[in-house]
């Protein structure tokens, strides 16, 4: 039997990890093994614990979201942290994603979607799917990004893309337009399979976590510009 997703949950609200806590603990594939009411809590218990993902919120004490993820992450064998917001008012959204994040939580969604998404990225894919992750990145792209430490996944410059094939700058501009490997597969005349294994090389050339950090890199490469407003 496959042992169940261990998770961490980092909010300052009691009454958030509560209710995450409650639902989680009745899906028979995940569990809660330790909860932060600060980021550097959460830092702590990542080091300790272990666990497969860390759901982090952004606004916390002590050491707020965005470099407790960065702190999460940075480790040889990290956990993913999936991003607990508002997500109509946090502008830190992007610069959390940047910090190393895999993904977003909005604490409006529905709890089967929280534990659907969580699934997500414990498999190892991007949390959202090609078409929200455009809207998102586009979104936050053509913002400032906050005056913070660097994020330790570093920019697509162009000696990064140096290290890619033709090819692969084709379908790393078609994820950045939001493109699923069905779509991409149909602009190239592929298969999808083909697909799939250029975006596991991109994965490992640039380096980058998952796709949602493909999609950063082509809109900071300047590869999938963000689209008029």
């Amino acid at each position: 039997m496959t042992p169940p997703v261990r998770v961490v949950l980092a909010d300052d609200q009691p009454l958030v990890r509560a209710a995450l806590e409650m639902v989680i603990t009745e899906a028979e594939d995940l569990e809660v093994v330790g909860e932060a009411g600060t980021g550097a809590e959460a830092v702590r218990l990542a080091e300790e614990l272990r666990p497969d993902i860390v759901v982090m919120d952004i606004r916390m004490p002590v050491l707020d979201g965005i470099e407790a993820t960065r702190l999460v992450t940075a480790g040889p064998s990290p956990a993913r942290v999936v991003v607990l917001t508002t997500f109509d008012e946090d502008e830190n959204v992007y610069a959390a994603l940047r910090a190393g994040a895999s993904g977003f939580l909005v604490k409006d969604m529905a709890l089967d979607d929280i534990l659907a998404a969580l699934r997500v990225v414990a498999a190892g894919d991007a949390l959202l799917a090609p078409s929200v992750t455009r809207r998102l990145i586009a979104e936050f792209a053509a913002r400032p990004l906050p005056a913070a430490p660097a994020a330790p996944a570093p920019p697509a410059s162009a000696d990064r893309l140096a290290a890619i094939t033709d090819r692969e700058r084709e379908i790393l501009t078609l994820v950045g337009r939001g493109l699923s490997n069905t779509e991409i597969a149909t602009e190239l005349v592929l298969s999808p399979a083909t697909v799939k294994t250029y975006i596991t090389r991109l994965l490992t050339k640039l380096p980058a976590r998952d796709r949602v950090h493909l999609v950063i890199l082509a809109y900071e490469s300047g590869l999938a510009p963000a689209p008029a407003a």
